[in-house]
């Protein structure tokens, strides 16, 4: 990877930087992912995220009980209807998580240099000499010298909540441990996170399988969050256990990397995957902190390069308690867009966090600043470069399509789809005005009934940077011919202009298939 990975073009003048920002119907181009929870389960709140730019809410099920659950994605269906904003669901499983187990929930007071044992026998309570913990492997698992830290559930890393351990002896299976700074371990969840240690539990545990069977089944979910992805194996594996259950065959596989293992096993897991979500505040405790950007940027580059979303993690944690992201926060964000991320996953900031609709609008104005000044003429020649030649048909297609909609200063680009990935390749070069993805639905049969194919794709691709779905009328459908394409042109044409995308004037890309070919044409719209 070249260190000019993505430059700002030159020179940004210094006027602009006084404009105001201006309000779009898009807010950005990059997509905000939601953690829903106590702070932000009622149809109101939801509501004002959807306006505020959340596109995908996301269920995870670390706390809180399917029932818990299921009440907070009925508010998300009533928001979606009153704002009339899609959005997608994404699951995000336990996987292998280690927890203090605190079954009183009492605050437990740990001080500098005291000793505190960690025990498997979770029937014992928990106190400042005692953790409980929900492994019984650890003593094989660690050795002395090793670092082990515990935090609040989605720890934000400046709360007196957590701290960290230095392993002094294993007896038996407990692991006697020295502690280095003082803490008051406050709430119900309780996190461990081992440096470097491989902890030998499944990556889809029977508790996961047993939510998705359920909850996830009943509720169609389009993303499944894969926590602690290690192996391009728990990936197949996962997508093996969704292919027998109905509909869920078509939910996409998004693994989550936390660890060490994760990063060594990058390529393999982006093979498989459908996207990559880099949890960075666990990857932050495995990797040194001068360690952690470079990853962020490697690992964002090859899913660039992969045509795969790439989602960051932990971005302004201080906006869980306060109503302003601090200045290194708000760069890191800008930061994230410029190295190329798809999208910005938002988890204690919306969970439990006190502003979640203003995090989701200050982060969404962050990045249509960052993408104004995406460096994209560089962008789209790597991109072209790195897929070499010949280019697959679609490929060619697509890069078409980005290149003559720059040319002509096309205000946006119009893509046909019935599966999505026509406009996800679109979306790949990255073009700097919109695609509007109209997804056509299948008939589809199951030899009983007919039934549309369609609302998966579109809602799939609320994750992508650029991509904006809208459902086409059922009457026209896949294998539809030129008249009634026209005819579902039009609707996402005045779409387009009530969102205010689009002016009297202004030209249009349009990438369809007509029979067997695909097509890419440039119109001007009339007054």
């Amino acid at each position: 990877m070249h260190s000019n990975h993505l430059l700002l073009e030159e020179p940004i003048r210094m006027a602009s930087i006084l404009e105001p920002s201006k309000p779009n119907f898009f807010p950005a181009m990059t997509k905000i992912v939601g953690t829903l929870g106590p702070k932000s389960r009622s149809v109101e709140v939801i509501s004002g995220c959807l306006k505020a730019g959340m596109s995908v809410a996301r269920f995870d099920f670390s706390w809180g009980d399917a029932g818990y659950h299921q009440e907070t994605l009925e508010n998300l269906k009533m928001a979606v209807k009153s704002t009339k904003k899609l959005c997608a669901v994404m699951l995000d499983t336990v996987g292998p998580e280690l927890q203090v187990v605190n079954k009183s929930e009492r605050a437990i007071s740990l001080q500098e240099d005291a000793i505190v044992v960690l025990t498997p026998d979770q029937d014992k309570e928990a106190s400042s000499e005692l953790l409980p913990i929900n492994f019984g492997g650890l003593a094989k698992a660690v050795k002395k010298g090793d670092t082990i830290f515990i935090g609040q559930y989605l720890f934000t890393g400046s709360e007196t909540t957590s701290v960290w351990l230095e392993v002094a002896e294993v007896k038996g299976q407990d692991v006697v441990c020295v502690i280095k700074n003082s803490a008051t371990l406050a709430g119900s969840l309780f996190t461990l996170h081992i440096s470097q240690i491989r902890i030998d539990l499944p990556t889809l545990t029977d508790k996961d399988k047993e939510v998705i069977s359920t909850w996830g089944v009943r509720n169609n979910i389009d993303f499944l969050s894969l926590s602690f992805t290690r192996h391009a194996e728990d990936v197949r594996q996962a997508r093996e256990y969704l292919s027998k259950l109905g509909d869920l065959h078509q939910t996409q596989i998004f693994a989550k990397i936390e660890n060490i293992e994760g990063l060594i096993h990058f390529d393999e897991i982006l093979q498989e995957a459908d996207g990559i979500i880099l949890s960075r505040g666990n990857l932050g405790i495995d990797l040194p902190p001068e360690k952690v950007f470079l990853f962020q940027k490697a690992a964002v580059y090859k899913c660039n390069m992969a045509g795969k979303p790439a989602v960051v993690t932990r971005v302004v944690d201080s906006m869980t308690d306060n109503l302003r992201p601090t200045r290194a926060e708000a760069t890191d964000v800008a930061n994230a867009v410029l190295d190329g991320s798809d999208a910005i996953l938002l988890g204690a900031e919306t969970l439990r966090g006190l502003y979640p609709v203003e995090t989701i609008s200050i982060v969404g104005k962050i990045c249509a600043e960052a993408e104004k000044v995406f460096n994209q003429d560089l962008y789209f020649k790597k991109t072209v470069k790195y897929v070499g030649e010949p280019m697959t048909h679609l490929e060619s297609i697509a890069s078409s399509a980005v290149r003559a909609a720059i040319k002509v200063k096309a205000s946006v680009i119009v893509c046909f789809t019935s599966s999505g990935r026509a406009a996800r390749l679109i979306a790949k070069y990255r073009p700097t005005m919109p695609v509007l993805s109209v997804v056509i639905p299948r008939l589809k049969t199951n030899q009983l009934r007919w039934s549309f194919a369609g609302a998966f794709e579109a809602r799939q691709s609320l994750i992508v940077r650029g991509l904006f779905p809208m459902l086409a009328d059922p009457r026209h459908l896949a294998e539809s011919t030129n008249a009634t394409n026209e005819s579902v042109l039009k609707v996402a044409l005045d779409h387009g202009k009530v969102s205010g995308v689009i002016k009297p004037h202004d030209r249009v890309v349009i990438c369809q298939k007509v029979g067997d070919s695909s097509v890419v044409k440039i119109i001007e719209l009339e007054d």
